[in-house]
């Protein structure tokens, strides 16, 4: 099969850029060439020669030889306008920029259709694990039941630091900022959101949904304490944070993302460090378990580079789930089995559980394994986190809670 000749424009060279460049240079089967690279301080020591670079990305948007845009900056907002006015300017589009892409999905599909051109994502999730092409590719007439993993690098280092060198949770924090893992400022990993935009955007290929990123539920570990890391020991489990997505019989979707106990037998136990690991459950294929690296520049730059190979040969996701929308539904209605780790019994009246499965009490912490709505989850998250909750599902037990889905709501949602 023949394939065009791309014209890279690269918006950033951060850590991803810097991978990107490093394997397009040593890559044995494909070549492309960067004409030029937009950055923003004019100030900043690089590596390469100072006339490969710009700080006006119109000459990048609007060179007609450039026909394709690779954006890997961290600014969502101006990385939506760079990927925006790129389709516009009909040229295709590789982007890693997960938050992006989770807040834009409806209206960036709709104008690469109308502009007739690609806008591929696989470095957005997962690091080097080619999930989103798997879903795409090997899942497109298959149905899913669910999609789960560690999607995060940055979290599952610092909660196998906890668990197996028994650091405090600000000792792992610190030691994943000193490799590079962490930003210094790591809101969106420890707190779950990182993995929630990578779990939308799998929903997409998955079941053909487009979520809403603010109605789904992200806790992540930053109300971890030593007791729940003793709990953890002393039941042989190790705690990682799990995205979610599950397909219920009726069509129903759920998403969420919640720190999971995981027992020696699944397979997500030897995942460690900044490893990433996807499960997926396809109705003829069973659970297939793929994992990789999921943080560093050379794993998110080799995904980077599988999309601009791909693109090169003319490909383009075809969101086969998508024409299946009627079919799915994304619902909030679900009841999840989890750990509470709580301080007073008006914790537990705030979350409204419901059956108590067991519970502990002391002078020093106490915990129940119960039930409970994820929309009271979804409602009490500013108070889980303003009063050092920590709650973290158990097992793999979730069950649908209503057997009819307000329409209304579900219209809301998507």
């Amino acid at each position: 099969m023949s394939h065009s000749t791309l014209t890279i424009g690269l918006f950033g060279f951060g850590c991803v850029g810097q991978g990107l460049y490093h394997v397009l240079q040593n890559s044995k089967g494909f070549k492309a060439g960067i004409k030029k690279i937009a950055v923003k301080d004019p100030h900043k020591k690089r590596s390469l020669s100072a006339n490969v670079f710009t700080f006006n990305k119109h000459e990048l948007l609007e060179d007609p030889e450039i026909n394709l845009i690779v954006e890997l900056i961290d600014d969502a907002d101006e990385a939506f306008q760079i990927v925006k006015a790129a389709l516009q300017n009909k040229k295709h589009v590789v982007t890693a920029n997960k938050k992006m892409l989770a807040n834009h999905l409806e209206e960036l599909l709709h104008l690469k259709e109308a502009n007739g051109v690609s806008l591929l994502y696989e470095a957005s999730c997962c690091g080097s694990i080619p999930i989103i092409r798997t879903l795409e590719e090997y899942y497109d007439n298959e149905q899913i039941h669910h999609v789960s993993g560690i999607f995060n690098g940055t979290t599952n280092y610092i909660l196998t630091k906890t668990l197996t060198e028994k650091l405090s949770y600000a000792e792992a924090l610190k030691q994943a900022q000193e490799k590079g893992f962490a930003e210094s400022d790591p809101t969106n990993d420890v707190e779950g959101f990182d993995p929630k935009f990578k779990a939308v955007i799998i929903a997409l290929h998955a079941f053909g949904i487009i979520a809403k990123p603010n109605s789904i539920l992200n806790l992540g570990i930053t109300t971890l304490s030593d007791y729940d890391s003793h709990y953890a020991k002393e039941k042989n489990y190790k705690i990682k944070l799990v995205p979610t997505i599950q397909r219920f019989k009726n069509g129903a979707v759920s998403l969420f993302v919640l720190p999971k106990f995981i027992n020696a037998d699944h397979a997500l136990y030897a995942v460690d460090n900044e490893f990433n690991g996807v499960l997926v459950d396809g109705d003829f294929s069973g659970e297939q378990f793929l994992k990789g690296r999921g943080a560093g520049g050379n794993p998110t730059g080799a995904a980077v580079l599988s999309d601009i190979s791909a693109l090169s040969f003319g490909y383009h996701y075809e969101f086969k789930k998508r024409q299946q929308l009627e079919k799915n539904t994304l619902t909030q209605a679900v009841s999840l089995k989890v750990y509470i780790r709580y301080a007073t019994l008006l914790d537990l009246e705030q979350l409204k559980i419901s059956t108590i499965y067991e519970q502990y009490t002391s002078e020093y912490y106490n915990y129940v394994i119960a039930q409970v709505d994820l929309r009271e989850l979804i409602q009490s998250r500013s108070y889980i986190l303003q009063h050092q909750l920590f709650i973290a599902l158990v097992g793999d037990t979730i069950a649908l809670s209503e057997a009819f889905i307000n329409v209304e709501q579900m219209v809301q949602l998507n």
